[in-house]
């Protein structure tokens, strides 16, 4: 009979093998089963999971519903092979994801955000950091896909940039084509970083000061700091780097709009820019922002009238 670690192995590698990252998963699944088998189980019981999802009593219940969540995929699994394997239920924890509130950006603060980054020192550093918020800006990139961007990756010539799967969400791999002054800028960076980095440590395309990758933490304090000294960050009003992404979505859809030209015809095409899996996903940001859901209102009132 193979022992529950061994199971947790076949399953992690046969969802893997799937395209499934499953990084959280293959972190906690092994922890799940020291659980079990300190609790004197042979296989995964819904009390023994429901125990093991909470045992952090402090956290918040949203980090226990996704311990469930993986624990459950593995019991579903394992039951297919064990019928004695339960399933714990999925509505343990009454919890509703909610999106942060978005903030969007004027253009104004956009570039006063680029001009706070380029005061940074070192000089390396700022010109990093002033690129790798104009490149959000002007490509609703994600914060992990621009970092992660290789030299190899960015076609300064053809003015393109190619995101792999290993390093999109959902595993998206997709083209990016840039507009002509985004290219300027990239190349006026490229220029920068080759003689104040002669000799990196890595080849990624944006680097630190030492020569290294940018890291996605380090872009959160940066981001945290130059909004708090631009007095953009408040106690209730916090900018993200990733609000650049939905600044640029949404800003895509209201020129669009008061363009007249119809929406639903190019909501696809905005999906596949921005690597959405489903136009799901692109919707929301219509519904999420007012200025959006005002001038739909006000193109349903120009064809229908006014209800009122």
């Amino acid at each position: 009979m193979k022992r529950l670690h061994d199971h947790v192995d076949d399953y992690l590698t046969m969802r893997r093998a799937l395209g499934f990252k499953l990084v959280l998963d293959g972190r906690v699944l092994p922890q799940l089963v020291d659980y079990l088998e300190a609790a004197g189980a042979t296989t995964v019981t819904r009390d023994l999971a429901v125990s093991w999802a909470q045992l952090n009593a402090a956290a918040h219940p949203r980090h226990w519903a996704k311990r469930l969540v993986i624990a459950r995929g593995f019991a579903s699994y394992l039951q297919t092979i064990d019928p004695a394997a339960e399933v714990p239920p999925d509505n343990v924890f009454a919890v509703r994801y909610q999106r942060p509130t978005p903030y969007l950006w004027s253009y104004v603060d956009v570039g006063r955000l680029l001009q706070a980054a380029e005061r940074m020192r070192p000089g390396l550093k700022a010109a990093t950091y002033s690129t790798l918020f104009g490149l959000l800006a002007a490509t609703g990139m994600r914060v992990g896909e621009a970092i992660t961007l290789d030299r190899e990756d960015v076609d300064l010539d053809a003015g393109l940039i190619t995101i792999h799967a290993h390093t999109a969400k959902h595993d998206r791999a997709r083209l990016v084509p840039l507009h002509p002054t985004t290219t300027d800028a990239l190349k006026r960076y490229a220029t920068t970083r080759e003689r104040l980095s002669p000799q990196p440590v890595s080849r990624a395309f944006l680097l630190t000061s030492i020569g290294k990758r940018v890291h996605p933490t380090s872009v959160c304090q940066i981001m945290r700091r130059l909004t708090t000294e631009l007095g953009l960050r408040t106690a209730t009003v916090h900018p993200r780097a990733h609000d650049l992404r939905h600044t640029f979505a949404v800003n895509t859809l209201l020129e669009q709009q008061r363009s007249g030209a119809p929406v639903d015809g190019r909501i696809a095409d905005l999906s596949t820019y921005l690597g959405h899996i489903n136009p799901a996903n692109t919707y929301w940001y219509l519904t999420a922002t007012p200025e959006l859901m005002q001038a739909a209102a006000e193109r349903l009132n120009a064809r229908f009238g006014d209800p009122s």
